[in-house]
Order: structure tokens, then C-alpha cells, then sequence
């Protein structure tokens, strides 16, 4: 199992995860690309510290005809929640809090090269990527373009950008076309059938989730994975209708 520690070298993840969550954010910047309204955030971490997260505030968000106004920061800590029960992929640290902006979601910031994407990480990362490709297949990811894949200074890959998931309708976009009609390996599924078993109706998992996601899209998800351990093969699509624009 990749390791998911979203902490900087040096910080302790509950130390960071305990910073995002409650201390002060002191400086805020406005990063120009992107439909909706994103920030990079300076939050408070003691003398001299600060740690660096992407602030998305609902009320930056655009109006989509499909998705729910205002939704789509509480998608991408689901998002954050269903990856850790997993156990993949490497989602950064995410939480709900109050920012200059009002609520939103607030994402430790993963140091990167940006112009490495999924292309340029396909060939020498193929089983890293291929988790991404199972799990946006779960959490029907309907904007998985090539940014969204990071190669961290650790050499750790990160997932980001999740705001367009957990649709109760089948949505899934992504540059992921390498992977599709590919059998999902077995430790994969056994994963699946783990996390299958957690969302039991009275599981603590399902009551997390169901602060963020509607009803109907919970049953939306049990489904996908329920077809996901009865055929572990990811779907052959249609690469005029199942791919993002733009691709990176």
C-alpha cells in the first residue's frame, strides 16, 4: 500500500492535519487559472512557520447545470475521506473550515514540478497511476486531466482536484485512456472488498460521508463498487465523450 502521509519533511502529519484544520490563515493569493475561485493560503504553524494549502471556498465556486450549487468543496474532502479508507491513492491532507472567503476546503499544498504530468509519468509509473484509474472509476471523477497527477519532491505521486465527483449519474472523464479495458489487479479488489464491507449501513465511514454527500449519491457510490468486486475491469469509454477538456 503507497504510503499516504500528506505531511512536509519534518511535520508530523497530525501536527499538520491539527494547523489545517484551526490555526490562523495569514496571507492569501488568488491563483488566476481555473473556472472556480482557488487559492494559494498561508496558515500559521508557530514561531516563524506557516504551512501552504489550496483554499477553494464555496462560495468561489461556478454554478454547474449537473452539479449541486455549492457542493463541490464538500466532493473533494469526500474524496479525501474515501482515499484514506482505501488506502489509495496519495490524496494531500483536506479539510473543511472557514477561510477569508467563507467555508470551503483547504488542501496541503504538495511542492511539484508543474510541468510534469501524467504523460510524462505513464511509462515509469504505470502501477501508481493505475490506482488513480481504479479510484476515479469509484468516486465517478469527471475532470481527471493530466495536472492532476504530481510528482512530489518526495517522489510520491499526489491526486488532486476533486470537485466533480460522487455524481449519482455515470460521469467519469479522464486522460486515463492507457488504463481502460485493463483487468484490476487482485490486491486492488481485495482493497474493494474491504472498503465494500466498511460502508455498511452502520459503519462509521457511511455517517462520515453522509455529512458531505446526498443520499443518493452514497447508494450511487455502493453501487460502483459493489460492479467494481463483481467485475474488476476498468470500462472501455468513449474518448469523445469520456475525456476532459482540456486534457492538461
Amino acid at each position: 500500500m503507497p504510503n499516504a502521509s500528506a505531511a512536509p519533511v519534518g511535520l508530523p502529519e497530525q501536527a499538520a492535519l491539527s494547523f489545517l484544520q484551526s490555526s490562523p490563515i495569514i496571507r492569501a493569493r488568488r491563483i488566476a487559472w481555473g473556472s472556480n475561485h482557488t487559492f494559494l493560503v498561508w496558515i500559521d504553524a508557530g514561531p516563524g512557520k506557516v504551512l501552504r494549502a489550496i483554499y477553494k471556498p464555496r462560495d468561489g465556486e461556478r454554478p454547474l447545470h449537473d452539479f449541486p450549487s455549492g457542493s463541490l468543496y464538500k466532493r473533494e474532502y469526500a474524496t479525501f475521506v474515501v482515499s484514506r479508507a482505501l488506502g489509495w491513492p496519495s490524496v494531500p491532507l483536506t479539510v473543511i473550515r472557514d477561510g477569508p472567503h467563507g467555508v470551503g476546503s483547504v488542501q496541503l499544498y504538495i511542492d511539484s514540478n508543474p510541468g510534469i504530468t501524467y504523460f510524462d509519468l505513464i511509462d515509469g509509473r504505470p502501477d501508481d497511476l493505475r490506482r488513480f484509474a481504479v479510484f476515479d472509476l469509484l468516486v465517478n471523477n469527471a475532470d481527471r486531466k493530466a495536472s492532476h497527477c504530481l510528482l512530489g519532491g518526495d517522489n510520491q505521486l499526489w491526486s488532486i482536484d476533486h470537485g466533480l465527483t460522487f455524481h449519482s449519474v455515470f460521469k467519469l472523464r479522464t486522460v486515463m485512456l492507457e488504463f481502460w479495458g485493463e483487468a484490476i489487479p487482485e490486491a486492488l479488489v481485495d482493497d474493494l472488498v474491504s472498503l465494500l464491507d466498511r460502508l455498511a449501513t452502520t459503519s462509521r465511514l457511511r455517517d462520515d460521508l453522509a455529512e458531505y454527500l446526498d443520499q443518493v449519491d452514497i447508494e450511487a457510490l455502493e453501487k460502483r463498487l459493489q460492479a467494481l468486486v463483481d467485475c474488476p475491469v476498468l470500462p472501455r469509454l468513449d474518448p469523445y465523450r469520456n475525456v476532459p477538456w482540456p486534457w492538461v
